[in-house]
């Protein structure tokens, strides 16, 4: 029978310089149905604001049992590895579905058998910085602001300034995913989480954040790590290019601040959009909102001892009424000895992007491309 892969020409080349060759795409998938007691219970939750756990358990299990499904089917054809594993939910009028995909890769080494988030491409970049794959690994929270949150942020909401109640419930949910794939990863034997990726889902009144990664191991990294394992959002070639100048991604750090402009400035501003010029009550109010975030990353990775932030990406949300939400993330790294890269350069393959070749605008955003390499 041919080999059917999710694998592009660029990752089968990739892999094959680190000795694996590609294997069948793979699947698992389960779809559930939430029911109409459990959807009250976990409604009165989302009263109180924070996190849901019902929710939080309900996803955290249909994820896992796809993923459980998608292993079961690797084994069976015999793969080593599965590379470039999703973890995603579909909703279908009966319910939701949660579905991983990945691809089987091969290798004549017989005491291997991992998964990983990394496409081939990233995982070609995690080997060659000495990064041992050992387990795809994810960290989810579903969360509300909550009526009690809602009430007391649209009163402060009324003064300009930090809205603390929504920025405390953002942080502390955020942080709360990042705890939990970091303890995947423990448990896993792994000391570092790399490739981290956050996606954040409307569901059911609430909403819920995942970071999917790769629980790895380097046999070089201080024993702490083995306690607390690093965490990085850098993308595996941004990983390799650090690496390659003398640096190691120690955790991944972020801020939330949620700002409002206040109802005088709300009724100002308004007026002063009916005419060209510069809002200054709006510029003002972002400038201090992502002043604020990005000094909540600088404090955490000060706390961790690291020597420079890179990768810093932000993200600004309208929450509507002169109320933004502004985000910063991005990786602490430090110099650890021992951490580098067995190649002068990466190949041109580890870098090159694949583009689609199947479009389909009519469908809008009821379809994607589920396998999309994740890097």
């Amino acid at each position: 029978m041919p080999i059917v892969t999710g694998l592009s020409g660029n990752e089968m080349y990739c892999l094959e310089k680190k000795g694996y060759q590609a294997g069948d795409l793979v699947v698992g998938n389960s779809v559930w149905s939430l029911g109409l007691l459990s959807s009250l219970t976990s409604l009165a939750k989302t009263i109180a604001g924070g996190e849901v756990s019902q929710y939080t358990e309900w996803i955290n299990n249909g994820r896992r049992r796809a993923y459980e499904k998608l292993i079961r089917e690797a084994e069976q054809r015999g793969g080593r590895g599965i590379t470039g594993v999703t973890s995603e939910l579909v909703m279908h009028p009966v319910g939701l579905e949660f579905l991983s995909i990945g691809s089987c890769i091969h290798s004549d080494e017989q005491n291997e058998n991992f998964s990983t988030s990394a496409d081939g491409q990233g995982l070609y970049c995690q080997l060659d910085c000495g990064f041992r794959p050992v387990r795809f690994v994810f960290g989810n929270v579903a969360y509300s602001i909550g009526i009690g949150g809602g009430l007391a942020g649209a009163l402060r909401s009324m003064a300009r300034g930090e809205v603390k109640e929504w920025s405390e419930v953002f942080n502390r949910t955020r942080h709360l995913a990042l705890d939990r794939i970091r303890a995947e990863a423990k448990a896993a034997g792994a000391n570092a989480v790399l490739g981290i990726r956050t996606t954040i889902t409307p569901f059911y009144g609430s909403r819920e954040m995942i970071m999917i990664g790769t629980a790895s191991h380097h046999p070089a990294l201080p024993p702490e790590y083995t306690q607390e394992p690093i965490t990085s959002d850098l993308t595996n070639q941004e990983m390799w290019n650090v690496i390659r100048q003398g640096y190691c991604p120690i955790r991944l750090v972020l801020g939330v601040s949620v700002y409002s402009i206040g109802m005088v400035g709300s009724f100002s501003s308004l007026f002063k959009s009916l005419v060209s010029g510069e809002i200054k009550e709006m510029t003002a109010l972002i400038y201090d909102a992502r002043e604020n975030a990005i000094a909540k990353i600088a404090r955490d990775a000060e706390a961790c001892g690291a020597d420079d932030v890179v990768g810093v990406r932000t993200y600004i949300k309208n929450l509507s009424g002169g109320v933004v939400e502004f985000m910063a993330i991005g990786t602490a790294v430090k110099r650890i000895p021992g951490v580098e890269t067995l190649s002068e350069n990466l190949p041109p393959q580890a870098v090159m992007h694949d583009s689609d070749t199947f479009i389909e605008p009519s469908l809008g955003m009821s379809s994607y491309n589920l396998n999309a390499p994740s890097g």
